[in-house]
């Protein structure tokens, strides 16, 4: 596992996705835009001691994972584990029909840029109001996303 002592606090992913060559790609741009990247994962087990061992600030999960894996049940665990997850995934039925284990959903394909995007939206909007844009393609699934009710 990769030593992330030293990372930037608001700025440490996980990706959890069987196609490798998607994953480099998407793993690349997020790196080159300053984020840290967590070891690639494609299985819920590995994916779960790489979280429990990291706590990622995001997790971008595939729901279809390698083998007979399941992606939305490793969301759920990471939300247990207080880790928001965005669905990335051709399967959009599925993560819609799974809102509650994740906080919102990017469709296949996507472009990285995009993604890069969003994940910039996400981690502002976690941490309070932002004037950055929603990614048009981004599907957010509870606009408070995670935040406490305004005093």
């Amino acid at each position: 596992m990769m030593d992330v002592q030293s990372t930037e606090p608001g700025r440490t992913l996980m990706i959890v996705e069987d196609e490798a060559l998607v994953a480099q790609v998407l793993r690349d741009e997020l790196t080159d835009a300053g984020y840290t990247v967590l070891d690639l994962t494609t299985r819920h087990a590995e994916a779960l001691e790489v979280a429990k061992a990291y706590k990622p600030d995001l997790a971008l999960v595939n729901i279809r994972l390698a083998g007979r894996d399941d992606g939305i049940e490793l969301a759920e665990n990471l939300k247990a584990l207080d880790i928001p997850v965005v669905f990335i995934s051709g399967q959009i039925s599925r993560a819609r029909s799974a809102d509650t284990a994740a906080i919102a959903s990017m469709p296949k394909p996507y472009d990285a840029h995009d993604m890069v995007l969003a994940v910039a939206y996400l981690l502002a909007r976690m941490n309070g109001p932002t004037s950055l844009s929603r990614p048009d393609r981004l599907e957010v699934f509870n606009e408070d996303l995670g935040l406490a009710p305004a005093a």
